[in-house]
């Protein structure tokens, strides 16, 4: 496990409590990060918990939500700065809770699908390298889709670490557990494990 105590917040939440590596989070209200595209407003008012690394890592968390209102969302964010980021995990959209992923370079775009397994309790893994982005969504954390692969803007360092928000009201309580932080796991492309 890594330690989330080395985090610093952005947009720390009104209410968060670190005991023995689970993060409890309650979101505050009206919270969002998102750039330009669609919308034509931007919001990096989001929390998010950022550890340092350099590039070649994999990060994973376990996360657990009661999700029930529109764009209610919680997951792993990678941020270079706040123009250059990517936040991804499950979000409520349409009635629905989804997988999806944002992946912001200047713009931000939105890609995302159904969410099959249970909504309240998953795991995410996000691994980078030289660019190069994995996004992986867990049921179990045995077998690791593909969420999406795609290019990511090469920097010194990286803040990565458990994201939340809730741009349409405040008082989501997410539970953020099981995080790593470690050297990139270099699997192959179709390796689910």
């Amino acid at each position: 496990m890594s330690d989330l105590s080395t985090g610093r917040w952005l947009n720390e939440p009104p209410v968060h409590a670190l005991i023995d590596g689970t993060l409890d989070v309650t979101t505050g209200e009206g919270t969002d990060f998102w750039r330009e595209t669609h919308y034509g407003f931007t919001r990096d008012s989001g929390h998010f918990l950022g550890l340092e690394t350099g590039d070649g890592f994999t990060a994973e968390v376990r996360v657990r939500a009661g999700f029930q209102k529109l764009y209610d969302q919680a997951g792993l964010m990678v941020r270079v700065d706040e123009r250059r980021w990517v936040k991804f995990g499950v979000e409520v959209s349409d009635g629905e809770a989804l997988a999806g992923s944002v992946v912001t370079d200047g713009r931000s775009d939105w890609a995302t699908g159904p969410f099959a397994g249970d909504a309240s309790d998953f795991r995410l893994r996000a691994s980078l390298r030289r660019g190069v982005l994995r996004l992986q969504v867990s049921t179990d954390g045995v077998r690791w889709p593909l969420l999406r692969l795609c290019p990511f803007p090469e920097a010194p360092r990286y803040h990565v670490g458990p994201m939340c928000c809730t741009p349409e009201r405040g008082g989501l309580d997410v539970r953020f557990s099981d995080f790593l932080l470690v050297p990139h796991l270099g699997r192959e492309l179709h390796d689910l494990s």
